[in-house]
């Protein structure tokens, strides 16, 4: 990909048929592959030859380089703005002479997908790896390298949804990190405004999504999008959010596992939240009690 297709876009003698609106979109659609390349070739693979003989130890490896695994997160960040590029010019002959002169099967975009598709790969692997070592030395450094790895696919799915989201005015990047996302059935409870709403069970909820940060967090509105692929990612409508200095919560609401409630300035506002499972709901007021504490 990067010699017969990322350099061929520099060469001159193609230039004449790479559409003008296509230049200098390189990045764009590649992303930081080359980086990704560079890592494998130069620092990781050699890690991992130093191992042959001993398998069960590859775990350190991993946990030596888990600094460099975020380049998969860039990547994937990156990859809508490809697929929408690779949409629009697909067609091109450019694309079609580097994919005759290299004698593949398959287009440029089922080569674009690779790196996800190893990023989760990884983790099918070290586990397996588990399964077979279990009283081994090592074993240790293996069940550290999989829960690292499954951090950096969850923080990968996190950005994926993250950067769907519309119509929020400020920068998402000054709110901290992104610890929790997931969709929810919302009621709501203002002491504000017109009157005391005095029984939430009769009010049909709203379906929220919500990003939980360590300085706010946001309640959006999820959009499904018809098509394939990317295409089909669902993209968020911001509402509104709340500051975490300002929010209380409530973990047990009267007859209901899935429930907790999430309340602001002292219970001026109060959101009922439901989640989908109890373990979900766990998992959420857990990350929310340690932002607070």
């Amino acid at each position: 990909v990067l010699q017969g297709y990322a350099a061929e876009m520099d060469n001159p003698l193609m230039a004449h048929l790479i559409s003008p609106e296509l230049q200098n979109k390189k990045d764009i659609l590649f992303g930081n592959m080359e980086e990704i390349y560079h890592f494998h070739n130069r620092i990781f693979l050699r890690e991992l030859e130093n191992y042959v003989e001993y398998p069960e130890l590859v775990g350190r490896c991993f946990l030596d380089q888990m600094e460099d695994f975020q380049i998969y997160e860039k990547y994937c960040q990156n990859k809508p703005r490809s697929e929408s590029l690779w949409r629009q010019f697909s067609d091109s002959v450019f694309f079609q002479e580097c994919q005759r002169k290299l004698d593949h099967k398959l287009s440029l975009d089922s080569y674009l997908l690779k790196p996800v598709q190893r990023i989760t790969k990884y983790q099918l692997l070290l586990k397996e790896m588990l399964k077979y070592s279990k009283n081994c030395e090592g074993a240790d450094d293996l069940q550290e390298a999989l829960t690292s790895i499954l951090g950096i696919l969850k923080a990968v799915n996190d950005s994926m949804h993250q950067i769907a989201i519309t119509g929020y005015d400020g920068n998402l990047n000054e709110l901290g990190k992104l610890l929790m996302q997931g969709s929810f059935s919302v009621w709501t409870d203002h002491k504000k405004g017109h009157s005391k709403v005095k029984d939430l069970a009769r009010f049909k909820p709203m379906q929220r999504h919500l990003f939980l940060h360590e300085k706010a967090v946001l309640f959006c509105k999820k959009r499904e999008e018809n098509g394939e692929g990317y295409e089909k990612a669902p993209s968020y409508s911001y509402k509104h959010s709340l500051n975490m200095a300002a929010v209380g919560i409530t973990e047990n609401v009267k007859g209901d596992a899935k429930k907790f409630e999430i309340w602001y300035n002292a219970r001026e506002e109060v959101y009922i939240i439901q989640a989908p499972t109890p373990e979900v709901k766990a998992t959420w007021v857990n990350e929310i009690r340690k932002v607070l504490t």
